[in-house]
């Protein structure tokens, strides 16, 4: 299907305040439309598209924002289709953190006449009494400013700031980046720019989630920082690629070959933890150290799959970050505790279904983990589902402690010169197959 063929969306900007923001122009282009659709109606100039379909109910109803959009965008599809053309109208400009506009802009399935607005950036800068170019300004998103202004060493102008937890989370992300006892350390808010109640307050660090109500109307601006946010994490980034591309030995390791090291560095770290002594703050710099190891075999895998086209260290810490949120909704999402253990089942059958892996009793266990280790997960499985491995129990009035007995074990083993770890995965292996067969 030709450009010409495709059913029309045509976007407009409402504003960054009241009607008296929104542009001649776009007012001929909602007057031009019968079949309106408004992103949501809590603006201060959504009045002036009229008769119009809101997606206000979506973002009561989806459980992320990335499901509001993708909803909004298959709506707005399928309204095309039907009238062959309609106006979807937003909150400010189209093209300023407008995630369902870019989505639109990219589906093939229509074609998009996008209308100039005038957005809240303008108001900011009037507001600031800055100009943006010369002063270098970085426009951060809120929801992802420890990432975003990972580096950022200039002034940022940061969005989304739509909720007093988004600044309570910018406050936490920056503290270690800002000095408290500085009393130019501040950042300034700016709260309903344009309209009666407008704010532009400059407040400490310490009071950015306290002073005002914050909502979808509510940005903010950072003069500077004193140490870039991350900075250490984006120094060490940057050196995991250098030493890839540089080193020739780092230039020749794949994955697989270096297992042997992520090993090495994980038993490492268990031993560090294992020394830790609350009266010797040595014992914390070694710890330290060995999680360092351990980090720069996570960013070095990062690095082998980013340069592979893969997947990036950026995709390994949001995948971690969104996996962690969805699996406590008792944290974010209103559950209460008693509702945890069966909640987390539940999530976590969901998300195998979802990539199309089967849930077995067993499944997800690790075979490359030590046999001991192995052997108790098996045994955790199977009693949680519900088909106990029988195993003989020892003796009531054994006179050996239980690690004095595995010891004994492993020791019977070199004696008739088995290897413990192979005989031991045998048999839970024999076992758990025994568990599996349902019986005939």
């Amino acid at each position: 299907m030709s450009s010409s063929d495709r059913p029309v969306v045509e976007i407009v900007g409402l504003g960054p305040a009241g009607p008296e923001y929104v542009s001649r122009h776009t007012l001929d282009r909602i007057e031009a439309h019968r079949h309106r659709w408004l992103r949501t109606s809590v603006h201060p100039s959504a009045v002036v598209v009229g008769d119009a379909v809101t997606f206000d109910e979506l973002y009561e109803s989806a459980d992320s924002f990335d499901d509001v959009y993708s909803s909004i965008v298959e709506r707005l599809v399928a309204a095309a289709r039907e009238h062959g053309e309609i106006l979807y109208a937003v909150p400010g400009s189209p093209l300023i953190l407008e995630r369902t506009v870019r989505e639109l802009l990219d589906d093939q399935r229509i074609r998009c006449v996008l209308n100039p607005a005038i957005g809240f950036l303008e108001m900011a800068w009037a507001r600031l009494g800055i100009d943006p170019i010369e002063e270098s300004v970085t426009l951060v998103d809120g929801h992802t400013f420890a990432t975003s202004a990972a580096g950022v060493e200039g002034p940022m102008l940061v969005a989304h700031c739509h909720a007093n937890w988004v600044l309570s989370e910018i406050k936490l992300s920056a503290e270690d980046t800002i000095d408290a006892s500085n009393d130019d350390s501040n950042v300034v808010i700016l709260h309903h720019l344009g309209l009666p109640d407008e704010q532009v307050i400059s407040v400490r660090w310490s009071e950015l989630d306290r002073t005002i109500e914050a909502d979808h109307l509510t940005s903010i601006y950072i003069p500077a920082l004193e140490v870039p946010v991350g900075s250490e994490l984006v120094s060490f980034h940057r050196l995991a690629r250098t030493l890839r591309e540089r080193c020739p030995w780092d230039r020749e390791q794949t994955h697989r070959s270096l297992v042997t090291y992520l090993l090495e560095e994980t038993h490492e770290v268990v031993d560090a933890i294992l020394g830790l002594d609350p009266e010797d703050p040595t014992t914390d710099e070694h710890l330290a150290e060995e999680l360092g190891d351990l980090l720069y075999q996570i960013e070095f895998h990062a690095a082998i799959a980013e340069e592979q086209g893969r997947f990036t260290m950026g995709d390994v810490a949001r995948g971690i970050n969104d996996k962690l949120v969805r699996r406590h909704p008792h944290v974010f999402g209103g559950e209460s505790d008693a509702d945890l253990v069966a909640s987390w089942d539940s999530i976590k059958r969901a998300e195998k279904q979802a990539k199309g892996i089967s849930d077995g009793p067993f499944d997800g266990i690790p075979s490359s983990s030590g046999s001991l280790a192995y052997a108790a997960a098996v045994l955790k499985k199977a009693a949680k589902a519900g088909v106990p491995i029988e195993v003989a129990p020892l003796p009531a009035d054994i006179d050996l402690e239980l690690g004095e007995l595995l010891l004994a074990v492993v020791a019977e083993c070199r004696r008739r010169n088995l290897d413990p770890e192979v005989v031991l995965r045998e048999v839970t292996n024999v076992r758990r197959r025994i568990a599996e067969t349902p019986d005939t």
